[in-house]
């Protein structure tokens, strides 16, 4: 049975991604008390998975990271991770929502990080975090620097053999965990639960996600990242360097066969940061990026667009209609050149991959907010005046929630929604406590840590 605790702070904010952090940390600076609730293990989304950013290249976790170590460590933020949200209602001008916390099967309050388990561990599965390209065991710290540094004990996995229960030094492990239900009442909550990509399976024509070097693009961000599953760029299916890379624009995108009629914004921009990572670990490989239309509108975004073609990267204006494979299991295309009059032929590459779109992660009318727009993200009342407002009072939204974005983006955004927040507080007798840093929310965060919170 579900025990029920209940708290209360000033904002709630579903979503522990960049753009969700960054909401929490712009309202707490200004004294108000936040809870961040984040369904995966630890906080960090999807960026904390990604190598580097577009157009600068710089390093994404030493963008990410110091935003994750702030909101830990920051006074007024409390953190509840591996928690999904049932329902928002309404009561006496609040909103109350009903959280329900997965079991780890492993005691917060007494676990260290120490990892002892994990290597005690003789279970291997297909790590997430990697895209399935490496491995990770049944009880496991999601990755080196995830926020909480806790274990997570995955049951559907594990052996039970106890392994991992005798090497506990602190006996942190419970296999007798169960789900638990957390009640939280905030004045306002902001919504920034980002996107997933359409599921490489999507097509039967792209190989339904079963051709071994056919990757996703969130996959080869793993393999460019320095902490990745190989630690250099390989072939999945033998382990061999590619000499030809070829990428696949609008796949779902732009295509109501998939579902997704509209462009996702990211994707042409993120492929060409790739292409050009991977012309730099791999100088010898062909590069091909096959489009339908190049849609580089953001600041610098041209100029990198240009840089890429300079440095060799071949981009051809075609259609991708197949993907098949040979029998050495090298991606065969057969693909539409627009600029040759429609001529279609078919190219073999070592590796392809599939430039996915972006979906919305959450829907809010399943937790009984407003219904979504017609695409499905969080809806806004006046997209193009105050982006941040949704149709339910003191409900704003933030990031790729809202629509497909990239991450600077993403972050404006996010300000913005902390200060439609603000406004909206501070209109409902909220001014918020002094900033200062020495001070602290001790009675607060002890309530939380009732409910296996981590802060």
């Amino acid at each position: 049975m579900m025990n029920s605790v209940a708290t209360e702070v000033d904002a709630l904010v579903i979503g522990g991604g960049i753009a969700g952090l960054q909401a929490a940390i712009d309202l707490a600076n200004q004294g108000f008390e936040v809870l961040i609730v984040e369904k995966e293990p630890s906080i960090g989304g999807k960026m904390i998975g990604l190598s580097k950013v577009f157009p600068t290249l710089d390093c994404c976790s030493c963008i990410c990271t110091p935003r994750m170590a702030e909101a830990e460590h920051h006074p007024r933020i409390s953190i509840i991770t591996y928690t999904d949200v049932r329902r928002v209602d309404r009561e006496n001008g609040s909103l109350l929502a009903t959280l329900i916390r997965k079991p780890r099967y492993v005691d917060a309050d007494r676990c260290t990080g120490c990892r002892l388990c994990e290597y005690a561990c003789n279970m291997l599965v297909p790590h997430e975090f990697e895209g399935g390209l490496g491995a990770r065991k049944a009880i496991y710290v999601p990755f080196a620097n995830a926020v909480p540094q806790l274990a997570v004990l995955d049951l559907d996995s594990c052996m039970l053999c106890g392994n991992c229960q005798r090497a506990c030094p602190t006996g942190a492990i419970d296999f007798l965990q169960e789900p638990r239900e957390l009640v939280v009442r905030a004045a306002t909550v902001i919504i920034a639960t980002g996107y997933e990509m359409i599921p490489a399976g999507f097509k039967t024509e792209f190989g339904g996600g079963e051709l071994k070097n056919v990757l996703t693009a969130l996959q080869v961000e793993r393999l460019l990242a320095p902490h990745g599953p190989y630690g250099r760029v390989l072939r999945p299916s033998d382990g061999k360097e590619p000499e030809s890379i070829a990428f696949v624009q609008c796949a779902g995108s732009r295509d109501r066969s998939a579902g997704v009629p509209y462009c996702s914004r990211v994707c042409c921009m993120y492929a060409i940061k790739q292409a050009m990572l991977l012309s730099g670990a791999l100088p010898l490989a062909d590069l091909t990026i096959y489009y339908m239309d190049i849609r580089a509108f953001g600041k610098g975004f041209e100029q990198f667009y240009q840089n890429a073609k300079a440095m060799g990267i071949e981009f051809v204006k075609a259609k991708v209609a197949r993907i098949t494979e040979d029998q050495d299991q090298n991606p065969v295309l057969r693909v539409e050149i627009v600029e040759e009059d429609g001529r279609v032929e078919e190219r073999t590459h070592d590796m392809a991959v599939l430039s996915l779109g972006l979906l919305p992660a959450w829907n809010p009318a399943e937790a009984g907010l407003a219904a979504p727009a017609a695409d499905g993200f969080v809806c806004s009342i006046q997209p193009h005046l105050a982006p941040s407002r949704t149709p339910d009072e003191g409900v704003f939204v933030a990031g790729a929630a809202a629509g497909p974005k990239d991450i600077p983006d993403s972050v404006v955004e996010a300000g913005a929604a902390a200060m439609e927040a603000t406004a909206y507080l501070r209109g409902h007798g909220r001014s918020g406590k002094s900033a200062d840093p020495d001070d602290s929310i001790e009675d607060e965060q002890d309530t939380l840590a009732t409910g296996d919170v981590s802060a």
